[in-house]
């Protein structure tokens, strides 16, 4: 039962293959672009945001520095 479990793994070089004609199929030549293209925007906004909370993070850790009296 568990070696099943990882047998599930990635897909190897046939299941992209035919991932890719699905895709291809599905949504045409002409639209897969496009679809990638939002895809890369995707990821890229993610990755963004994700570096925006880790400063946020980062710098709620720092110690406060001491107010000066004038």
């Amino acid at each position: 039962m568990l070696t099943s479990v990882f047998l599930l793994g990635l897909p190897g070089g046939m299941e992209w293959v035919l991932i890719f004609a699905v895709v291809l199929l599905l949504f045409g030549g002409k639209k897969v672009p496009e679809l990638m293209k939002g895809i890369g925007k995707g990821l890229r906004e993610f990755n963004d945001a994700k570096e925006k909370v880790k400063a946020n993070i980062e710098e709620g850790m720092k110690p406060e520095e001491p107010k000066k009296a004038e």
